[in-house]
């Protein structure tokens, strides 16, 4: 059975690092945020870690239901959408999610600021949606 203690823990982090991002966010624009790197340097780690967070409650889901094996983090969308947690709309953004926390984690040399600053201003909801759907099984 799904502890509501870790999914709440982990969604209230995962909110607060999205509320970060959104004060980081707020009123600048482009130039400014490429040209400091304490604001993109910030942005890239809230980001990165509301995808974990993300990423551990589907986890935290999978294994407390015995719904299946993980093997790369692609599958957590997958068996959660399988298993009813997830609309199909849901399982193929968090497959986008997920994609995206790998180029932060593994490509950050060359991480493209304009994509992360139009992220930023444009798709937290989607993170957000995910949580939202999340918090639903509590």
């Amino acid at each position: 059975m799904v502890k509501k203690e870790i999914i709440l823990e982990r969604s209230q982090k995962c909110n607060e690092y999205l509320s970060q991002l959104e004060e980081i966010i707020e009123g600048v624009e482009f130039d400014d945020f490429n040209s400091k790197p304490l604001l993109y340097g910030s942005a890239e780690r809230f980001l990165h870690l509301s995808i974990e967070a993300l990423i551990d409650i589907g986890n935290h889901i999978i294994s407390d239901n015995n719904l299946g094996r993980v093997n790369v983090y692609k599958d957590i969308a997958l068996i959660l959408a399988e298993n009813g947690y997830l609309t199909e709309e849901e399982k193929k953004l968090f497959i986008k999610i997920i994609a995206f926390r790998n180029i932060l984690v593994h490509d950050y040399m060359d991480l493209d600021r304009d994509v992360i600053f139009n992220l930023l201003k444009n798709n937290l909801k989607d993170i957000r949606g995910i949580l939202k759907s999340y918090l639903k099984l509590i």
